[in-house]
């Protein structure tokens, strides 16, 4: 989901008009990062491997059933369970290997990982990112922070201390539901001037422009 020039300048214009209301500043991140979510697409690889020659010994369906090993029985018990144990083993690695590398090289991992595990990877860089672009550095720790996910969908807001003991968390529940309604609608840059617009109203409110109102963080879209 490309941004244009003219969806850069309009957030650019809505984070300065909206500074300019209020001594916070305001930081808008959005990622097109997609995550293979390795950790998902490993382990129900690994649960596929189990079940599905399982499933197959319950049917009927052993090394005796393959064309190619029409000479299986050898005759000997201890020599035909070792074989038996050896293919179960070798079919096992097989699925898994092409159960894995479809789930961890295409979008199907992510797609099958909860939302709870998607919405925590996000979190955590959105954290990431305050820390990265000095947020949380300005002079009466009144940073904000929107970001959003592009391939998840999931947006969140992270405001510095200074911020969270005079605002409601609620108020950062709409801007993050504002923000995603114009991701789901195929705007995301009227989503992002809408949070921008919600974040600095409740910045003016509890933080007004000092007489010295210094802009100390970039205005413009950051794209990752």
């Amino acid at each position: 989901m490309a941004f244009t020039d003219a969806d850069r300048t309009a957030i650019a214009g809505a984070i300065t008009a909206a500074e300019a209301t209020t001594s916070g500043e305001i930081v808008a991140v959005v990622s097109d990062r997609t995550d293979r979510y390795a950790a998902t697409g490993l382990t129900i690889a690994a649960l596929i491997a189990f079940a599905l020659p399982l499933a197959a010994t319950m049917f009927g369906y052993g090394p005796d059933q393959i064309a190619a090993l029409n000479d299986w029985s050898s005759g000997d018990p201890a020599v035909d369970l070792r074989r038996a144990v050896e293919a179960y083993a070798a079919v096992q690695i097989a699925v898994f290997a092409v159960a894995a590398l479809v789930l961890t090289r295409t979008g199907l991992g992510a797609k099958v990982t909860p939302r709870v595990i998607r919405r925590e990877r996000v979190h955590r860089e959105a954290r990431s990112q305050f820390k990265a672009r000095g947020i949380g550095a300005t002079r009466a720790n009144t940073g904000v922070l929107i970001f959003v996910s592009l391939p998840d969908r999931i947006a969140e807001v992270v405001a510095d201390t200074g911020i969270y003991a005079k605002v409601p968390p609620s108020h950062w529940a709409t801007t993050v539901h504002a923000l995603v309604e114009g991701i789901k609608a195929g705007a995301p840059a009227k989503g992002f001037v809408a949070a921008i617009g919600l974040a600095g109203a409740v910045l003016a409110e509890h933080f007004p422009p000092d007489a010295d109102n210094p802009d100390e963080l970039p205005n413009r879209l950051i794209e990752l």
